[in-house]
């Protein structure tokens, strides 16, 4: 039997609160029915240290009434009578809102996010796989002397969303994650390094290079000391720009905006940041952790170029957020779970390239310039002020001349606008990655003040 079988989501469920709540006094009403099972492993010593499971069903409903909203959820498939008469009695309390709206049905494609290995995989298996995180991390070099954690997840998700409009909309997807947290120890040095990587697909989450790159990031830093302070180019690795890339994640959402949240509010067809990237959120790539075929609104899923040769085309939209402006929604609500009514987020938010010709390979990024400042982790990227853009942060990494690796780098500081830092953009690297549903290659830039 599958491990991750699911609970069946049940279209009739969903017909049966839509015409109820309407057959109620709804104006509009839309339910969303999610069915999840989580698998969670970690391994400690190549045996199994944590296993969770969960089976979850859930459904929500979501109502208009004279341009009042009103929701309610349950786990509980007998209960939905009362769901629609707490939705309906809750939005004769609501305030009147003009921008309530559901939205209407529109043409979709269709993208690859279901695996049956995923689908299918056994206990055993999962745990064979995680338990490959660890041997990889410790075969990788003696000076592996302690893993904090390796662990792998596997999930199967069912979606159903229908509207009182015409959208009716199922599908399936899968996910697999692995991480893995090393520590190397030389003498009195200590380092850590951590890895991640997630997929729709089972043969795209490769194990063994995950453990492995988590022990190479730890090595790497044994032995750091301090540079001086100056200004020089710095290389930010794919991950860490990643960390900077979340800033814009917020900045972009036209909630922030409209709030009055985002350092990128009154700037549409301005130039923010390098004319060599742009900045896209796709939710149509197949097997990434962002996409499917529609929001959790029941919108198409769209791919979106947000900042084009450095100038601002847009935001991310839902349906309410959209109807404020005037404009459409961009396919991206998101709900935490089916508790929750819909926000604006991402999908998959990444960086590319305005050209070929600013696309280096990795290796040839670090020959760039004479010397630079190789950055691979750093501390503090999250408390970036995400109005201002103003952030300071620690960081290690290598101190690179000449194309070589000269000396581990630690506690250093580098400090200023996140605008203003990404204008700096001189160059790209080949390696993509994404980590979660965001992703960057290396990025080279111009010279800036690092204090140590």
């Amino acid at each position: 039997m599958p491990l991750l079988r699911t609970m069946k989501v049940d279209k009739g469920l969903a017909a049966e609160l839509v015409n109820l709540a309407l057959d109620r006094g709804a104006d509009e009403a839309e339910a969303f029915l999610r069915s999840s099972r989580h698998l969670s492993i970690e391994i400690k010593d190549q045996q199994i240290d944590a296993l969770e499971s969960s089976l979850a069903l859930g459904y929500a409903l979501r109502v208009i009434k004279d341009k009042r909203l009103g929701f309610s959820y349950s786990t509980d498939r007998e209960a939905f009578t009362s769901v629609v008469e707490k939705a309906v009695e809750a939005a004769t309390w609501a305030d009147r809102d003009e921008y309530l709206d559901l939205p209407e049905p529109s043409d979709s494609g269709s993208v690859e996010i279901f695996d049956p290995g995923i689908s299918s995989i056994s206990e055993e298996e999962a745990a064979g796989k995680v338990s490959l995180l660890e041997k990889a991390a410790y075969d990788e070099d003696k000076r592996v002397r302690n893993i904090r954690k390796a662990r792998g997840t596997f999930r199967n998700l069912d979606i159903i969303l229908m509207n009182s409009k015409g959208i009716d909309r199922q599908y399936s997807s899968t996910t697999c994650t692995a991480q893995i947290m090393v520590m190397a120890e030389n003498g009195h040095d200590s380092q850590m390094g951590w890895y991640f990587t997630g997929s729709r697909f089972l043969n795209e989450v490769a194990f063994e290079d995950i453990g492995r790159n988590a022990a190479r990031r730890a090595l790497q830093l044994l032995g750091s000391k301090r540079m001086n302070t100056q200004k020089t180019h710095v290389i930010l690795d794919n991950l860490v720009a990643v960390e900077f890339m979340e800033i814009f994640a917020s900045s972009l959402s036209s909630e922030s905006v409209q709030k009055g949240k985002s350092l990128l509010s009154g700037k549409i067809g301005k130039k923010v940041i390098s004319q060599k990237i742009n900045i896209i959120d796709n939710g149509l790539i197949p097997g990434k952790l962002g996409s499917s075929p529609v929001d959790d609104e029941g919108v198409s899923s769209k791919d979106k170029t947000l900042i084009q040769e450095g100038i601002l085309s847009g935001y991310l939209y839902n349906t309410y957020t959209a109807k404020k402006e005037g404009v459409s929604s961009t396919g991206n609500a998101v709900r935490s779970s089916f508790a929750g009514l819909p926000s604006v987020g991402i999908s998959n938010l990444y960086i590319e390239a305005v050209s070929k010709s600013d696309v280096l390979c990795t290796a040839d990024i670090f020959k760039a310039v004479d010397k630079c400042l190789y950055v691979t982790d750093a501390m503090g990227v999250h408390t970036a002020n995400p109005i201002s853009g103003e952030f300071s942060v620690g960081v290690s990494g290598l101190w690179i001349e000449k194309g070589e690796r000269v000396f581990p780098v630690k506690e250093a500081v580098i400090s200023g606008n996140i605008l203003s830092f990404f204008e700096n953009v001189e160059a790209v690297a080949d390696d993509l990655m994404f980590f979660g549903n965001v992703g960057s290659p290396t990025l080279l830039f111009g010279p800036i003040d690092i204090s140590a």
